[in-house]
């Protein structure tokens, strides 16, 4: 007998899809852009998230780091860990949701900015984008798609 306890999910309508799309590719545009920025201006960025609330607007969502270690180091991967917390807290108020990082590539010999976009439809979109630092900054590479599972809305 089939399991009529479940609903079956909806297929959504190309225009739905089409909106959900740009939605997740204006969030995670806006990380990585916000990301790219801060390096160049700062010299480097902590973990912080992009809201796309129902209203339309983009918000940044940062947190205070936590105590440095002896060697004066932060706990990046806990910063993150809690920007998504947050995110995952308020999500009903969002229609997409995405959040960067700074990350070793080893693959590439470099680190990168690694950001991560959600929408609220089920929608997910990854992307990496490499860097080197040279005597004048930074020279980032070419955007790569990258793999990611929800985690804002994951239940």
């Amino acid at each position: 007998m089939p399991d009529t306890t479940s609903p079956s999910p909806v297929p959504q309508e190309p225009a739905q899809q089409e909106t959900a799309s740009r939605e997740l590719r204006e969030v995670l545009g806006a990380a990585l852009g916000t990301a790219q920025e801060h390096m160049e201006q700062n010299g480097g960025f902590l973990p912080f998230g992009v809201t796309l609330a129902e209203d339309g607007e983009l918000r940044l969502v940062m947190i205070s780091p936590g105590e440095p270690d002896a060697e004066g180091n932060i706990d990046a991967e806990a910063m993150l860990s809690d920007v998504i917390e947050l995110l995952r807290q308020g999500r009903e108020g969002y229609k997409a949701v995405a959040f960067a990082s700074d990350v070793t590539l080893p693959e590439h010999g470099t680190d990168g900015i690694h950001a991560a976009a959600e929408h609220r439809g089920g929608g997910l979109m990854a992307a990496v984008v490499p860097y080197d630092v040279t005597a004048e900054g930074f020279r980032f590479r070419p955007l790569e798609a990258d793999g990611h599972e929800a985690t804002v809305w994951a239940d």
